[in-house]
């Protein structure tokens, strides 16, 4: 029999036509009970002509609502509560009609238009509740026989609109192995309500019961939940060996529909981020409306994320410029199929090319700039500090001047913490063009607004360790850290970009903006996280083993060196750094010369002529480090 019932719902898709024909003999039935009820005893003294004109009537006037609301279109075995709804008003908006017809023809002697308004209510309360009572009958037997045997037993944490937005993904999905046991709340007024027959309860009593109803999953489905909270959610499930799941909030849904595989396993950046960031909108939105904003290094991580957060402000065009063929063509997709509405351009072209950037110039004229343009990997630039002479600051003096030239409103330039106190050519290389910028900002005339930015690491971006982790702990381990007390600071990606954005419009030019990264990090503790995240043991399943720091790594990274101050903003997360000024005259003749001479120093007098710029740039763990040793060239 089961399997009779599964081939007639498996094997085709009922013809609206029959759906309406369905609920048009609901209706005839609904009206024929509707008139025993309201004539009982005397119903053989109406006519059966009369009757039938009468029943006629009022279903022709149900079939008009059903056409017009369109409400046998669907696939009845997966009917949603928007369907549900419409039905109910198509057959209420009939009533509504009938009864208004009612009061036109009083008095006309038309007994086959005029129907008893008693009838009509109960004729309407009938077939909404049987064409309703149809269709969920039809959706719970499909859903019944569909129903995997092995479920999973689970709670949703949230019993707000997120956890049921959850609940109706869930038990829509006939793929879906779940059994929701029950919702959590912390909120004291939810605890014993009932939603949807499933009873609501606290996080302690959950834990209680645990073990009783065989937990072995839990979802969390709130939308702001406070992030030492959702540490501690995470730990009681790891240490119980639960599955813990998130089902992401409405701006990340795949194409704005929720769906049980939307729901997705916990990542470290949910448990490592920090509160919401509170953005003056207001601000942004005026410094944006209207303008071409143009992205350097628009396809890397951070990049690509200032590109998002652009693109929910009204900017007239979004410039990505970069050197990196596909993942430039893979973010043009992204935004194809997601913001078609937005107008943008994909530059291939490398900031170093000074003629190219000043036909992109000229052709798109620019109002702001996001520098995000830069080598950053550490190991790499110590090996071949050229190539961070030449991209990082080459490319950024580049952009400048013709920002300068082209009198570019603002210019933001994304630095990093590793240009503090500097122990590699990677962190030396930013820290020469924050001093550059800053130099240039404080020149008479100069009209561009140049600011910028220096925080830490970000989570999952390209090359941090996050992603490597991942892969390590994919193929079985070991997790390689280069030393068990190495710290970080870490910050997600779009809370560094929209921190980015707001810096941006806050500034008046000239500062060097520090984000308050929260605590450091210690990498040992974010390996065995990660690796408990994904439910295995550390020492059994993966090791972890120690390499030995990399040339110009150090143990720990500073936000603003030992000479420096800062002084606090409107914003709690941005600070603004005290730093010594620079005279734009000696700055640039050395920069010119340390870039004029990429072709013909050697690596050595390349490094030391960066230690010149930046004093305080003591290389660490370098094949450099002896360069401090010895008297610097003049």
């Amino acid at each position: 029999m089961k399997s009779f019932l599964l081939n007639i719902f498996n094997d085709r898709i009922v013809s609206p036509w029959w759906i309406l024909l369905i609920d048009l003999v609901i209706a005839i039935n609904a009206f024929v009970i509707a008139f025993t009820l309201r004539l009982g005893t005397r119903l053989d003294t109406v006519p059966v002509s009369d009757l039938f004109l009468v029943a006629a009537w009022v279903v022709l006037i149900y079939l008009i609502s059903f056409f017009v609301f369109r409400s046998y279109k669907g696939v009845i075995r997966h009917s949603s509560y928007n369907e549900l709804k419409i039905l109910v008003i198509s057959c209420f908006s009939a009533f509504v009609c009938l009864s208004f017809v009612n009061l036109i023809v009083k008095g006309f002697n038309l007994p086959w238009i005029k129907v008893p308004n008693l009838i009509l209510v109960i004729h309407f309360l009938l077939t909404a509740i049987l064409t309703f009572v149809f269709r969920v009958v039809v959706k719970e037997t499909y859903s019944l026989l569909t129903k995997k045997r092995k479920t999973k037993n689970i709670y949703i944490y949230g019993a707000g609109v997120m956890g049921q937005i959850t609940l109706e993904a869930i038990t829509s999905d006939k793929e879906n192995q779940y059994n929701i046991v029950g919702f959590i709340d912390d909120d004291p007024s939810k605890k014993g309500v009932i939603l949807q027959s499933i009873p609501v309860v606290s996080w302690e009593k959950a834990l209680k019961s645990a073990e009783v109803k065989e937990i072995e999953e839990i979802i969390l489905a709130i939308n702001n939940i406070d992030v030492q909270r959702k540490y501690d959610i995470t730990d009681e499930c790891l240490r119980r060996n639960w599955k813990l799941k998130v089902m992401p909030s409405v701006g990340n849904w795949v194409n704005g529909i929720s769906n049980n595989r939307q729901i997705r396993d916990i990542r470290i950046e949910d448990i490592l981020g920090r509160e919401e960031i509170k953005l003056d909108q207001l601000k942004i939105m005026d410094g944006l409306e209207g303008k071409v904003v143009m992205v350097t290094g628009a396809a890397g991580s951070i990049g690509s994320e200032i590109v998002r957060q652009l693109l929910k402000f009204p900017v007239k065009k979004i410039l990505l410029v970069d050197v990196a063929e596909s993942p430039l063509y893979d973010l043009q997709q992204e935004l194809l199929l997601s913001h078609y509405d937005i107008p943008f351009e994909t530059i291939l072209v490398s900031v170093t090319n000074e003629k190219r950037m000043e036909e992109v110039f000229l052709q798109f004229q620019p109002n702001l700039i996001f520098n995000a343009a830069a080598y950053k990997h550490v190991p790499l630039l110590e090996k071949f500090p050229y190539e961070a002479i030449r991209v990082n600051i080459g490319g950024t003096r580049i952009l400048a001047r013709l920002a300068v030239k082209y009198g570019i409103e603002k210019f933001v330039m994304i630095s990093t913490d590793k240009a503090v106190n500097p122990t590699n050519v990677m962190g030396a290389s930013k820290r020469i063009c924050e001093i550059f910028i800053q130099s240039l900002s404080q020149k008479k005339g100069i009209k561009t607004s140049f600011i910028t930015t220096r925080f830490g690491n970000v989570l999952g971006s390209n090359g941090s360790v996050v992603p490597l982790f991942k892969k390590q702990i994919d193929r079985g381990g070991p997790v390689t850290v280069t030393h068990p007390d190495i710290t970080r600071y870490f910050m997600t990606i779009p809370e560094a970009c929209q921190l980015v954005l707001e810096a941006g419009f806050m500034g008046k030019g000239g500062e060097i903006f520090v984000f308050d990264m929260g605590e450091p990090v210690k990498i040992k503790n974010l390996a065995e996280e990660m690796i408990r995240l994904a439910g295995l043991k550390v020492g059994q399943d993966i090791e972890i083993k120690y390499t030995g720091l990399r040339p110009g790594e150090k143990l720990t990274e500073e936000l603003l060196a030992s000479k420096e101050n800062t002084l606090p903003t409107h914003h709690d997360k941005i600070m603004i750094g005290q730093v010594r000024d620079h005279d734009f005259k000696q700055v640039n003749e050395s920069i010119n010369n340390l870039v004029q001479l990429l072709s013909e120093e050697t690596t050595e007098n390349l490094v030391i002529r960066m230690k010149e710029l930046v004093p305080e740039f003591i290389s660490n763990n370098s094949i450099y480090s002896e360069l401090d040793k010895k008297e610097v060239l003049i």
